[in-house]
């Protein structure tokens, strides 16, 4: 992890902010990809992982444009990284919304506490 030459009151601040905001982008593809089986809530959490990734390129553009983070190279390098990690999401939002079908070996199991189990109809009849 690189460690960024900023102001002490942006250390606490934006800082702590970019690194939550980097760290959900990772949590909600891990939570997404649980809930694979269903299109609508995977790719809610894609679209929070890509909300995320946009939040910290926003954040460090705040921080250049403050004159918080003074090295062009690092802020450059960055964004740059942040960027592409945007556009990867975005194109892989774009084949799950095309593409997505639920993997075979999770069709037909329960997955989800309101979701019902052919079984327990026949307990109630």
């Amino acid at each position: 992890m690189r460690r960024l030459a900023l102001p002490s009151f942006e250390r606490f601040e934006e800082a702590s902010q970019i690194r939550r905001s980097s760290k959900r982008v990772s949590a909600c593809l891990v939570e997404g990809h649980t809930l694979r089986k269903y299109k609508a809530l995977f790719l809610s959490y894609l679209y929070r992982a890509l909300a995320s990734s946009d939040e910290t390129q926003e954040h460090l553009l705040l921080l250049r444009e403050t004159g918080s983070l003074a090295s062009p190279e690092t802020y450059r390098s960055l964004a740059d990284s942040s960027a592409e990690l945007s556009r990867k999401l975005f194109r892989f939002i774009q084949g799950v919304e095309r593409f997505h079908e639920t993997p075979g070996y999770l069709t037909g199991l329960p997955g989800h506490a309101l979701e019902s189990d052919p079984d327990d109809d026949e307990l109630t009849n």
